[in-house]
């Protein structure tokens, strides 16, 4: 991750607003230092993230899930060409292009258990991207520290690496999610003659997952 990139970025325009400003006999680096506290509240920032992330989640939770196209892999985007928009309800209904699709109550079972190992995987991902969000903040805050302390750039780095090697802990056990969300995908195909054209994941997506990161 580009960590130090991330907090040089943030930290200029975290910065801005203190420029000049120096009304209470402060020095300058202590004024910094007081406004970068106050801009950077790890309890507020992560507590405006955390109420976003729910708030996805249970949309998640309550809404149809699309299944025309799919993330999977490295980050791969991967369209189901030209078929018709397909999604399945919280109900367990597999929805063709706005239609209901008739399902026997195996397939319905199938359908759930399918969209709940998406659903599954879409909220660890939100955790992982509340993580990296909160470690934008951190890495924001810890360079203008180093700045205003005279830290060198390893110093700041050496800082921020142990968030960023949980983040990268949690996404390789995402990873591992990924064989369930695959059989369960192989079993509704197998049964779902409807569903068969959107499962479009493979092995080779699993097995590429976090290769880099290995």
């Amino acid at each position: 991750m580009k960590t130090h990139a991330i907090a040089g970025t943030l930290a200029l325009v975290l910065l801005l607003p203190i420029a000049g400003c120096n009304h209470s006999g402060q020095s300058d680096a202590q004024q910094a230092i007081t406004e970068v506290d106050k801009q950077t509240s790890p309890a507020m920032i992560s507590s405006e993230i955390h109420k976003a992330m729910e708030q996805a989640k249970r949309e998640l939770a309550t809404k149809d899930i699309d299944i025309d196209h799919i993330h999977v892999g490295h980050g791969e985007h991967r369209d189901s060409g030209s078929l018709p928009k397909a999604a399945i309800t919280p109900q367990g209904d597999l929805l063709i292009d706005g239609k209901t699709v008739k399902a026997t109550p195996e397939q319905h079972t199938l359908l759930l258990d399918y969209r709940q190992q998406v659903v599954g995987i879409a909220e660890a991902g939100m955790d992982i991207g509340e993580q990296g969000a909160n470690l934008g903040t951190h890495a924001a805050k810890e360079a203008i520290w180093g700045a205003l302390t005279g830290k060198s750039d390893k110093e700041i780095e050496a800082g921020i690496k142990p968030r960023a090697e949980q983040i990268k802990i949690a996404a390789m056990k995402l990873c591992q999610r990924l064989p369930g969300l695959l059989g369960s995908q192989q079993k509704l195909a197998a049964v779902m003659p409807e569903f068969r054209p959107y499962a479009t994941m493979t092995q080779k997506d699993v097995d590429d997952c976090g290769r880099d990161e290995k």
